[in-house]
């Protein structure tokens, strides 16, 4: 079937109040923390160098997280699995290098072409498809070579900020040694706790000047379709959602026992993308670190309450971009990074068990190295091309494992 079908009643209010818990309100802060961050500070950074107006920025901002909030409240209610969407973050540092020759209309119009070109390829049943020739240890080897950036980052974070980030892995670990004591409170919580009175008892969250704008508002952009524009960006647009992005976000559920509906998520980045168009954004996708993170602590039936919670706070933070945008950029840099690779600690190790421990494991490393080097080749980046690779050395080299997974694959069909 094309379209996934809803597999239990939608959790209701009820429902919903019976399976939220701290775990999974911490797991959604962790993720929005991240999203909130790091990514709206690229779109600031690439608008400015793109010459766009703050009311621009503001406009592209509010639409991303908006509507990729509101997607993810309905897909993770509807699903029960915390299926969250944002915006594609090497895309957003494409377009760097595009705003300097093209229009703003210009980017816009190819916005649009991108997202009739995802809703297609969603309509058009191709993904689940193409998911059947995509060996998970090749997938989760370009996993893990996007993850091991956020590993790396939580340990370099000890170079310039040595007291907060000690605080923060010792709450993490005092948690982890009094199994009791993570019933009630969760590492990832206590390690964000642990951040924040640091950060506040030293002094690192330096207010300055007040708040120069509370909302932010959607601004109608109209297209200008040009084919310069349309070769340059719509295919590494695409190929940067489906591939770099939405790849890896249903490699991290799967690996985690959710079945994402891989054909209506598809189908809904097109249609979110072309929302975003209009005020501006750059194209929806599915996000793999957020739900990595939202998926990697808790019972699996209830980690759609985490995915809800993140979707919420994603739309208030977009209503309220500027000032939100004011409020979390005072935070050390190291506090985010530290908070992020605690969170994905656990999906990092599953995802390197998965790569290396059964069939595939040449593949598999030349997927990861290839991920690593961030090569980036015809404006398309390195996720891409190890996961491309990597396959390549599959059905060449790894043939025989190759033939055992879809033997596998065909007969799991069958059974279901």
């Amino acid at each position: 079937m094309i379209f996934e079908p809803v597999e239990r009643p939608i959790a209701g209010l009820r429902q919903f109040g019976r399976d939220i818990g701290g775990i999974y309100i911490a797991t959604a802060i962790v993720a929005f923390l991240f999203s909130s961050t790091g990514p709206v500070a690229i779109i600031i950074s690439v608008g400015l160098a793109g010459g766009l107006s703050e009311i621009e920025i503001g406009s592209w901002i509010f639409a991303a997280c908006v509507f990729s909030g509101l997607m993810t409240i309905g897909f993770s209610l509807a699903y029960r699995q915390p299926l969250s969407f944002a915006w594609t973050i090497p895309g957003t540092v494409l377009l760097a290098s595009a705003l300097d020759h093209l229009s703003f209309a210009e980017v816009i119009g190819a916005f649009w072409v991108t997202a009739l070109l995802l809703a297609a390829i969603g309509f058009s049943g191709s993904v689940r498809k193409a998911m059947r020739y995509m060996p998970m240890p090749v997938v989760l080897a370009m996993v893990a070579g996007i993850f091991l950036q956020f590993g790396l980052d939580l340990v370099l974070a000890f170079e310039s900020e040595f007291v907060l980030s000690a605080a923060m892995v010792l709450a993490y670990v005092g948690v982890l040694l009094m199994p009791g004591l993570g019933v009630y409170a969760p590492p990832v919580v206590m390690a964000l706790v642990a951040g924040i009175a640091v950060v506040l008892i030293g002094g690192d969250f330096n207010a300055g000047q007040g708040v120069p704008q509370w909302l932010a508002w959607p601004v109608f952009q109209l297209p200008q379709f040009s084919q310069q524009a349309l070769f340059e960006l719509v295919l590494p647009l695409a190929i940067t959602v489906l591939v770099a992005q939405n790849a890896q976000g249903f490699a991290v559920l799967m690996n985690s026992g959710h079945r994402p509906p891989v054909n209506n998520m598809t189908i809904a980045c097109g249609a979110g993308a072309a929302v975003n168009a209009l005020f501006g954004a750059v194209s929806t996708c599915v996000t793999g670190p957020s739900n990595a993170v939202l998926a990697s602590a808790g019972e699996r039936l209830r980690q759609y309450t985490a995915g809800v919670v993140f979707g919420a706070l994603m739309t208030v933070f977009g209503i309220f971009a500027f000032a939100a945008t004011w409020l979390i950029v005072k935070l050390p840099a190291e506090f985010i990074a530290v908070l992020a690779g605690l969170a994905l600690l656990p999906v990092l190790l599953r995802a390197f068990v998965v790569a290396f421990s059964g069939r595939f494991q040449m593949s598999a490393l030349i997927a990861l190295l290839v991920t690593v080097s961030d090569v980036s080749i015809w404006n398309i980046g390195a996720p891409f091309w190890g996961l491309v690779i990597g396959l390549t050395v599959a059905a060449l080299i790894e043939r025989e494992d190759f033939r055992a997974h879809l033997a596998d694959d065909e007969r799991d069909r069958t059974d279901n």
